[in-house]
């Protein structure tokens, strides 16, 4: 590669979003949006409306979604990106059609949130009730309204409050917490099923369980259609997959089969929940078990684990297992609606006051305020069954949008590379049309506030597009494009290839230096790479807004490749999580060596250099070379000392130290530690070892040290002067886990003041999938 190209290079980096999320990831946060809150708060509501037909009601459902769940599958897989069905309608239909499905979205999450809000509240006052709470005391005499309701909703209040706290900080549930609160609710559900079933028949009920689904049909087909049209919310987790297309790796393949999968999963264990809370209930007084659920409303799950799962025990279980699943479900509805309507602001489509992001915290901050405050609005005014309807019939609006799309797109755009196709088209969108249309109508019967609510928010949003919206879309429009060059980095698959990850202006030139020479003895290659860290309640696209401070990180990088002639081509890659960004692109570019700087000691449980640095250490597959504390650039190094346990772990250490000082009259010196007498034997052993063809450095220029000590890092301590610089190899785990190499290079770098870097080989004992099926990779050796 000639200087020319570098400079053409360096004028724009090339930009990628990375995509992390595999098939099983999204569809299990697919099933985590159906499962859980729709169970503990929307059953017992549906069973008093349905009676013993509850059981077909989520078995409707389920074929119901499919037919949507199609729609979604194909314009999933040809248009991958965040935002869902507002932007499949807004590119299949014509205006205000666009709008209104970003407007419905948007008020769907947001009234979604309300209803978890409010479902948290009833769980925790019951909850609170259960530990001797006694809320009469807790209410002025003069407010009629009963207490347990007002702390309800104020409670919905706070932790509504507390959400939209972390959703402006930019915070979301990590992995472990994600993965805990979905085995909570599969646990207590299991737990609740098995119960049930078992309390069905052993035999155990004073009356017989076929007799709780006599008269099955008796509330009719408008019972029925009216509880589908309510529970119709439990099955639109695929929106929420859709909205995350962005991320998703192979999303032309893995969005559909994520979509179907979550469905396949999903609907059984709704008609086993169904059939085990009919079954199993015997209420006092003969009362039918569909009626004792309706009139227990919100909390008819918890009063039915009380009945036949370990009493007392099994309420407070279930309502645990509550609480955890509208915390999820509560997190997940607000990033969706903030998502949603900033999007509308980005798009001109909202007040520019949605498209704001804070500066420093980089999140959607006033979509994030303004659509906790319909959150809360909602929780306040409205009764829980007609927040439930009126959710319900904006997602089915919503659903009706997409399936209009759909059949727009297959025939105005038959050019795009769909992963999946609605068969029998375009019957199967129409019938799902029409179906959502009359499910979304048959609320009306059941509470019309709801519906109502729904409509004068429609009205609403017409008029604010009519009279604001149309103008500034047309005016944005017009503005002109802005187009951005994006290289291609075609590399020399003979060569050895180094990345070097660069986060700001002042570290990168002590990290290039040392990547640099390293590049100049093995006639490498340096890929120079930037991560852009993208809050979670943004799309990973938000972030080409920050692309400016990315190219002065990564000029500076490529200009000093440039004038040591070495070849350079520099990426950003925009994510949400930057270990994963940094993994990928090793394994995408088949990096050999990695140098990487450390900006200081993270204090963190079991962490050795903090959560970045370690996971990064800990999956990737290629040579790591971390600058600690880099040389002071006006002093000179006396010597080059390598701490060394066993020589199979300081093979790359002493390779660098031989790089580092070529050119250069600078003493090597091996060093090792030992509680043993014999030491010239060992000195002799260390010095057979260098000699070996394996090590591939010259042994006449190191010189071996063996110090008798009782701790490690002491002697090195010790040994080590202040214009030393100190290159630690570890074991594979070694840099990454205490019980294996301490806390030794903590301590070296807060107590010496010698320079210190440290080195990983990757020895291929811990390999990817990929990297299994594919073959080893080119290490320092070769």
């Amino acid at each position: 590669m000639n200087k020319n190209s570098n400079d053409a290079q360096s004028k724009s980096p090339g930009t990628e979003l990375a995509r992390d999320m595999g098939l099983m990831h999204v569809t299990m946060i697919g099933v985590g949006a159906m499962i859980g809150a729709g169970i503990f708060v929307l059953t017992g509501l549906a069973a008093g409306v349905a009676g013993p037909a509850l059981i077909l009601v989520f078995l409707l459902n389920g074929i119901v979604t499919g037919f949507t769940a199609m729609s979604y599958a194909e314009l999933g897989s040809c248009f991958p990106e965040a935002g869902g069905g507002y932007l499949w309608v807004k590119e299949a239909l014509p205006q205000p059609n666009g709008f209104l499905s970003g407007w419905i979205s948007w008020f769907a999450h947001a009234v979604a949130c309300s209803l978890y809000s409010v479902a948290f509240g009833a769980f925790a006052v019951d909850l609170l009730s259960l530990g001797g709470v006694d809320f009469h005391k807790l209410v002025p005499s003069f407010i009629q309204s009963p207490p347990h309701l007002i702390w309800t909703k104020m409670i919905a209040v706070l932790v509504g409050l507390a959400f939209v706290y972390i959703n402006y900080r930019g915070a979301k549930e990590t992995g472990q917490a994600e993965t805990l609160v979905t085995v909570v609710k599969i646990i207590v559900i299991g737990m609740f099923i098995a119960f049930g079933c078992y309390a069905i028949f052993s035999g155990n009920l004073t009356e017989p369980w076929q007799s709780h689904f006599s008269g099955f049909f008796q509330k009719g087909a408008m019972g029925i259609i009216m509880a589908m049209g309510l529970t119709f919310i439990a099955f639109e987790g695929y929106e929420i997959i859709a909205q995350c297309g962005e991320e998703v790796i192979n999303p032309k393949k893995n969005i559909p089969r994520s979509i179907f999968l979550s469905l396949i999963i999903v609907v059984p264990i709704y008609i086993l929940v169904a059939f085990v809370a009919l079954g199993a209930v015997t209420p006092e007084g003969g009362i039918p078990s569909w009626q004792y659920l309706g009139t227990r409303g919100e909390l008819a799950m918890i009063e039915a684990a009380e009945h036949f799962m370990m009493g007392r025990i099994g309420r407070i279980i279930f309502l645990i297992g509550g609480l955890f699943s509208t915390m999820s479900a509560l997190n997940a509805t607000i990033y969706s609606s903030s998502r949603v309507s900033f999007a509308m602001g980005r798009d001109h489509n909202l007040p520019g006051v949605f498209g704001k992001i804070h500066l420093k915290k980089r999140t959607p901050y006033m979509a994030v305020f303004i659509s906790g405050a319909l959150i809360m609005v909602m929780a306040v005014i409205l009764p829980i069954e007609d927040i439930a309807s009126a959710t319900d019939a904006m997602f089915l609006l919503l659903f009706i949008f997409v399936n209009m799309a759909v059949i727009n797109l297959r025939k105005n755009r038959p050019d795009l590379d769909r992963g999946f196709k609605v068969p029998f088209f375009p019957f199967i969108p129409i019938l799902a049309t029409f179906l959502n249309l009359l499910l979304a109508v048959f609320l009306f019967f059941y509470r019309p506030l709801g519906v109502w609510v729904c409509i004068g928010y429609i009205a609403l949003g017409v008029s604010i597009y009519y009279l604001y919206s149309r103008k500034k879309e047309f005016t944005a429009k017009a503005a002109p494009a802005i187009h951005t060059e994006h290289p291609v980095f075609h590399k020399d698959a003979s060569k050895y290839h180094i990345l070097v990850p660069v986060a700001n202006e002042t570290t990168v030139q002590q990290i290039q230096k040392h990547a640099l020479k390293i590049a100049k003895h093995r006639s490498a290659d340096i890929t120079a790479l930037n991560v852009i860290k993208v809050p979670s309640q943004l799309p990973p696209s938000e972030g080409r807004k920050y692309l400016n401070e990315s190219r002065a990180v990564l000029e500076k990088a490529i200009k000093a490749a440039e004038k040591e002639n070495i070849p350079v081509s520099s990426v950003v890659k925009v994510t949400h999580n930057i270990p994963k960004a940094i993994i990928e692109t090793c394994e995408e570019r088949d990096i050999d060596l990695m140098v990487l700087g450390w900006e200081g000691e993270k204090s963190a449980h079991n962490r050795v250099f903090g959560t970045v640095l370690d996971e990064i250490i800990q999956n990737t597959v290629c040579d790591i070379v971390l600058v600690c504390r880099p040389p002071d650039e006006k002093a000179e190094i006396s010597r080059i000392l390598i701490p060394v346990s066993t020589i199979k772990y300081a093979i790359l250490s002493l390779q660098l130290a031989e790089m580092m000082s070529e050119g250069r009259d600078i003493p090597l010196v091996v060093f090792h530690a030992t509680f043993r007498d014999d030491r010239e034997e060992i000195k002799e052993y260390y010095e057979s070892e260098l000699r070996k063809p394996v090590c591939g450095i010259n042994p006449d220029r190191f010189q071996v040290i063996i110090k008798k000590t009782q701790k490690l890092s002491d002697a090195i301590l010790e040994e080590a002067k202040s214009d030393d610089l100190v290159i630690m190899g570890a074991p594979e785990e070694g840099l990454v886990r205490r019980a294996m190499f301490g806390d030794i290079p903590l301590e070296i770098a807060r107590k010496s003041k010698a320079s210190l870097i440290l080195t990983k080989k990757y020895t291929g004992h811990v390999k990817t999938w990929f990297q299994k099926f594919f073959g080893s990779r080119k290490t320092m050796l070769e």
